[in-house]
């Protein structure tokens, strides 16, 4: 059985290098834009280490500016593990509603938000609209990236960015919607980690 020593060495990486350069260069970013999507640093973490998987796994494909390739990977990890928490969400409301059981007061997370106009505007959007303003406002990209974060045409998002933020004005300036108890309605957690 041939040793170690006697196998011969394997080609170099030649894309080892701007992979390590991508990972040193954007991770405090990709973590921030991370961080503003789901809840929690522990999960936001374990989000941008599935996006470095899918960057290395694909690192023969890094472009010359790499962000916004990115950011497109942290939208489709990010989705995958919405619809996965989504399917389990969905899944504990089917048994509790089958055991009846009952909810037991609000979280006090929430009475806060509903104090906050803007946060209440916000969360009226769909997550389309909210991902829009967040690629512009949050992580600074130009329509140009932001574009291709979300994989359509320049104009395109011009569009869309303009009807989130005209619809964002509209939402800031009429009253919250009423649920049947007479609380604000808000979007639940799961909807607002898409």
């Amino acid at each position: 059985m041939p040793s170690i020593d006697d196998v011969p060495d394997a080609a170099p990486d030649i894309y080892r290098g701007r992979f390590e350069s991508c990972f040193r260069e954007h991770y405090p970013r990709l973590l921030a834009f991370t961080m503003r999507r789901v809840s929690g640093r522990e999960a936001a973490e374990e989000v941008v280490a599935d996006i470095y998987a899918v960057a290395w796994r694909r690192r023969d494909h890094i472009p010359d500016r790499p962000l916004p390739w990115l950011y497109a990977i942290a939208a489709n990890v990010i989705a995958d593990q919405y619809r996965s928490t989504r399917r389990r969400h969905d899944l504990g409301l089917r048994l509790a509603h089958e055991a009846r059981v009952e909810e037991t007061g609000s979280d006090p997370a929430e009475s806060l938000a509903l104090r906050d106009a803007f946060a209440v505007a916000f969360a009226r959007l769909t997550e389309p609209e909210r991902e829009v303003l967040r690629l512009v406002a949050w992580d600074g990209l130009d329509v140009r990236e932001a574009a291709r974060v979300l994989g359509c045409s320049q104009g395109a998002f011009r569009v869309r960015l303009h009807r989130a933020r005209r619809k964002l004005a509209r939402h800031l300036d009429a009253p919250r919607p009423l649920d049947r108890e007479g609380q604000a309605a808000m979007p639940r957690p799961a909807e607002e980690a898409r």
